[in-house]
């Protein structure tokens, strides 16, 4: 036996956890990020400093602590994840938002938040929150619902099927996302006598499920007399590591891939079959396959509004779906032939039950020259014909697009970038694609890429923001600086929401409140531009700031920050005028309601065209 306290226990147990996958070993809990309070210091944050088999990241912000956790997870292919711990109240309720992206993004992370006391020795103690019906509920009890698995550590004992049930689900490759132990922090202190084989080294084996072979055999048949098939590569290709698989099949079979933005990369940007992007911020390519697509084969998405333009996109009349996914309720989706299945499993199994099948030559033929065409809009749109004028945002991502190879990652998650990425930018690896759209939430790029950097220091990485994500949070720059991470960032300025403002123009709400300007005299946001330097904010923190204001100096700038071995911030005042080229319009629709009933005629045109698209909408039975 071994008398230590619970979170002492806890943070040896955790350093004795590791994942395995076709023979390579991973530490399951890598590091641990934390901001230390009352509920935590003399709990979690004694035992960091007495136990050090666990690395410690110091965070600034909660919700940013998760995301580098997250940013962490998904370079390490879900194989590893870190720990986030927090003090009761605040602290605690600032995880949710991190939470909440990593659940629905399938990447795992652990929640270690303190709680109030066990014991209950005042009422209220600090940060408690009472409710009259409910003895037994805390803040922490929000992260539930964000949460694939959580409990309530009461009792030291309780510890012990806690922490196990907690590895169970990190590790599985169906039910990993965000998990919450909420720590009391009187318990946390409390000395328990542990056994031994608690803190002996554990390895939790990754499945890989092969298919049913009935459906095996189903989705095989379909294939073979499908004229116009199309694969869907969402990020369970990734997460598998079965892009080499996939672009095997799609070699030998000639059958075409689009891919959704979690998938984005699976295959790299000039192999003959991949057609880039599909649905709304998806290629015309893409986008025109799918609609006249027979067979639609999704392997590993969850088939987002995004990937199916809100149901409107698969419009042949004949169109049925297979899904190759690890999970049985993704593989359903479409009313699908499911194939239930590790996606390289899956993939390599159906590969040899096709054999020598191949799809039409004049098939690949038609989206062979459909590539080449959208090659030739993004050439257009990356040009920028004035090396002395201020740069597009687009034509910031062109110039970038001449300067990286495939060791280089873009991070981002909001704003108009996500769609402007997702149809234009040239994959060239499979993880050079990081784009976190499951929850596209602002403030995500800049902790994403420190976790990026923490497990992969040797590649470059870059954080592409926007201004208005820059303002929600960039506290980890503090991180970057501290740690001596060769941090990229890219702030483009535009003054404000710009993706929310093409929105709203879009469906008639003539961008309202989505501007940084001052008030006019009517009261609206319509006067000039707010005088923000988000530049002297970055350098301010640490960062060296460089400023171009021409295309030149962009691409000067660009290669000085490639280059930089210290964390650099390249700030672009972007050009924003309407007749300034940007990035084609999307090639597909997106359900937005619209006001039903209106007096503005913004409103009701955009109402009209509203109720055009919504006519194309269909239940694929």
């Amino acid at each position: 036996m071994k008398r230590c306290t619970v979170a002492q226990a806890l943070v040896r147990f955790l350093a004795a956890q590791y994942t395995e996958r076709d023979g390579v070993r991973h530490r399951l809990v890598a590091a641990t990020w934390g901001i230390f309070g009352h509920g935590n210091v003399a709990g979690l944050g004694q035992a960091l400093v007495e136990e050090d088999g666990m690395p410690f990241h110091q965070g600034r912000n909660e919700q940013a602590m998760v995301h580098a956790a997250v940013g962490h997870a998904r370079r390490t292919g879900r194989l590893s994840a870190h720990a986030v711990t927090t003090s009761i109240g605040p602290g605690a309720t600032n995880l949710v938002t991190g939470a909440a992206l990593a659940t629905i993004n399938h990447l795992p992370v652990l929640l270690l938040p303190g709680d109030t006391f066990a014991t209950r020795p005042a009422d209220p103690v600090l940060q408690q929150l009472q409710l009259p019906h409910a003895g037994d509920v805390s803040v922490n009890d929000c992260l539930r619902p964000v949460s694939r698995y959580f409990d309530r550590v009461g009792r030291p004992e309780a510890l012990i099927p806690a922490a196990l049930e907690a590895m169970r689900v990190l590790s599985d490759p169906v039910d990993t996302g965000a998990v919450t132990l909420a720590l009391p922090q009187d318990v946390q202190a409390e000395a328990y006598d542990w056994p031994e084989r608690f803190f002996a080294e554990r390895v939790w084996r990754i499945r890989r499920p092969a298919p049913d072979r009935d459906e095996l055999d189903a989705a095989a048949e379909a294939i073979g007399r499908a004229a116009r098939p199309l694969i869907v590569a969402g990020g369970g290709v990734k997460h598998s590591g079965a892009e080499e698989a996939l672009a095997s099949l799609a070699s030998l079979t000639g059958i075409p891939v689009a891919s959704t933005q979690a998938g984005k990369g699976a295959l790299p940007h000039d192999h003959p079959q991949d057609l880039g992007g599909i649905g709304h911020t998806g290629t015309a390519a893409a986008d025109h396959l799918a609609r006249t697509a027979d067979l639609v084969i999704g392997v590993g998405t969850r088939w987002t509004d995004f990937t199916t333009a809100s149901s409107t996109l698969f419009a042949h009349p004949d169109t049925r779906f297979v899904n190759l996914n690890i999970a049985a309720f993704d593989s359903h989706k479409m009313a699908a032939l499911p194939l239930v299945a590790d996606a390289r499993e899956g993939l390599e199994q159906l590969h040899a039950r096709l054999g020598p099948h191949r799809v039409p030559a004049p098939y690949v033929r038609e989206y062979t020259e459909e590539k080449l065409r959208w090659e030739a809009r993004v050439g257009a749109a990356y040009a920028a014909p004035d090396e002395t004028a201020r740069p597009t945002q687009v034509q910031v991502l062109g110039v970038l697009d001449t300067l990286v190879d495939h060791t280089d990652i873009l991070i981002n998650a909001a704003g108009s970038l996500p769609g402007d990425l997702h149809k234009l930018w040239r994959s060239r690896s499979r993880d050079q694609y990081h784009v976190e759209y499951g929850y596209s939430c602002m403030g995500y790029e800049i902790p994403a890429a420190v976790g990026v950097l923490l497990a992969d220091p040797g590649r470059p990485v870059w954080a592409l923001v926007g201004d208005g994500t820059y303002l929600m949070n960039p506290t980890e720059i503090v991180t970057a600086v501290q740690e001596r991470l060769p941090l990229k960032l890219v702030i483009l300025q535009n003054h404000g929401y710009a993706s929310i403002g093409g929105l709203s123009e879009a469906v008639g709400g003539e961008r309202y409140g989505t501007d940084y300007r001052f008030r006019a005299g009517d009261g609206s946001f319509t006067g000039p531009p707010l005088p923000v330097d988000l530049g002297a904010n970055a350098a301010s923190l640490g960062m060296r700031v460089l400023r171009p204001r021409t295309v030149r100096d962009l691409r000067e700038a660009l290669a000085d920050a490639r280059a930089a071995t210290d964390p650099t911030c390249v700030y672009v005042e972007t050009e924003t005028a309407d007749s300034v080229s940007g990035a084609p319009p999307a090639q597909a629709w997106w359900d937005v309601p619209v006001a039903e009933t209106s007096t503005r005629p913004s409103a009701v045109k955009a109402r009209e065209e509203y109720d055009r698209h919504a006519t194309a909408r269909r239940r694929h039975l």
